[in-house]
């Protein structure tokens, strides 16, 4: 013979009065707790990796001088251009650098931009690689 032996095939008590919680609420009692909210998040932000900017020489400087004037000289063609860019992290330091493609719409000295047909503006002192009308890919 075990404890409680005479109770324990009898039918559970139904209460009196109030309703039965319903399972899903029930359930929801167990759910797990964030004491921290936002903990998570801040630890995935710290780990997600950006690049750091390196300084351009002074060789590769004037090379893309060179080739944004010939770029500028044949913009009303809109040619396809690929361009790397520095682009910094809105959040933390550094960035990332990124290829785009695309037509060329204009070069702005002096707003110090390129802009494309897509409307995507890449700040001239940003841009570590271009490759243009005059180039092969």
């Amino acid at each position: 013979m075990f404890p409680y032996e005479d109770i324990v095939h009898l039918p559970h008590p139904d209460p009196k009065n109030h309703p039965r919680m319903p399972r899903p609420s029930r359930a929801a009692q167990f759910a797990p707790f964030a004491a921290l909210v936002g903990y998570d998040d801040a630890v995935q932000e710290a780990a997600r990796f950006t690049e750091e900017r390196t300084e351009v020489d002074v060789s590769v400087v004037a090379e893309l001088n060179e080739k944004l004037h010939t770029l500028s000289e044949h913009i009303s063609e809109q040619p396809e251009v690929c361009v790397r860019y520095f682009r910094p992290d809105n959040r933390k330091n550094g960035g990332e650098y990124v290829w785009v493609s695309g037509k060329a719409l204009r070069v702005d000295p002096i707003g110090g931009v390129l802009v494309l047909k897509d409307r995507t503006a890449i700040p001239l002192q940003d841009i570590t690689d271009l490759t243009g009308p005059a180039e092969p890919n």
